[in-house]
């Protein structure tokens, strides 16, 4: 079912969520007290309706796994993912007929039975549950080690723009952390090709500018295309931010103390202001 693909997120977390809850209340149906009679048919429901969408979980997420596999190297944790899938809707397909063989047998001469089979229910179910965690946890390593789906679940071409900056961005920010300022400075610059008009992306242009090159003069000439005093508050900060720290790199320390001085006005006890006013004492 090619259509289900695009909803195989939502899917899956009313899969986790009901089976969940029905494992939970099929055992405390099982206490016998008054205060939770409501708990047994409540696990009915739950166990069913979680498992009928457990079925449409796995059909989505085949729908779904194909551009995710062809992903260099996400392969082996997308088959991991969909066997645990495919374990856990088997299991719960057993729980689910337990559920409705204990509906059956108060109607037969095998009622007696009939807490025997809710036990067995629950001990079905917790495999069952320990199976569904699986699959979760192995889905949050591909979504969240290999971005399996990010940026493509909606076919739109922006969003994998967005997943592109993202990942451009962020392995930038680690080659800056890890020493390879050359490393960072080229994949924003390979932003910066990509998307010239962005102003978030112009930001982080100088930036680079000021923290991989060290061209604080460059950094000034590439901030004239900034208002002095831009309208969005957001915007004078971090603009001001920048410009301080591209007079301090060009050798005007003087400057951007004087300049931070003037902010900190505007953006009283601001940390960001007071840590650059301290380094440059």
């Amino acid at each position: 079912m090619p259509a289900l693909a695009p909803l195989h997120p939502q899917i899956v977390h009313f899969v986790i969520a009901l089976l969940f809850c029905g494992v939970v209340f099929r055992w405390l149906s099982l206490v016998n007290r008054p205060r939770l009679a409501f708990t047994a048919p409540a696990a009915v429901v739950l166990l069913l309706t979680g498992t009928a969408a457990a079925v449409l979980a796995v059909q989505s997420g085949t729908a779904a796994h194909g551009p995710v596999e062809r992903v260099p190297g996400a392969r082996a944790a997308v088959q991991d993912h969909e066997e645990w899938g495919h374990r856990t809707r088997n299991i719960f397909l057993g729980v689910a007929l337990l559920e409705i063989v204990a509906l059956a047998v108060p109607r037969t001469r095998y009622a007696r039975y009939q807490r025997a089979v809710l036990v067995a229910s629950g001990v079905v179910g917790l495999a069952g549950a320990y199976a569904l965690y699986q699959a979760g946890d192995k889905g949050g390593d591909l979504v969240y080690d290999y971005a399996g789906g990010v940026g493509i679940r909606s076919g739109d071409p922006a969003d994998i723009g967005h997943l592109l900056t993202a990942g451009l961005y962020h392995q930038a920010m680690a080659d800056r952390r890890a020493g390879k300022a050359a490393d960072a400075a080229q994949l924003i610059g390979e932003l910066a090709q990509r998307y010239p008009d962005d102003t978030a992306v112009r930001l982080l242009t100088v930036e680079s500018l000021v923290e991989d090159k060290h061209a604080g003069r460059g950094a000034l000439a590439a901030l004239k295309w900034f208002p002095a005093t831009p309208e969005s508050r957001f915007l004078r900060l971090r603009v001001g931010l920048l410009r301080a720290d591209a007079l301090a790199a060009a050798g005007a320390p003087d400057s951007a103390k004087l300049l931070l001085q003037t902010m900190s006005g505007e953006f009283a006890n601001n940390g960001a202001i007071r840590d650059r006013l301290a380094k440059l004492k």
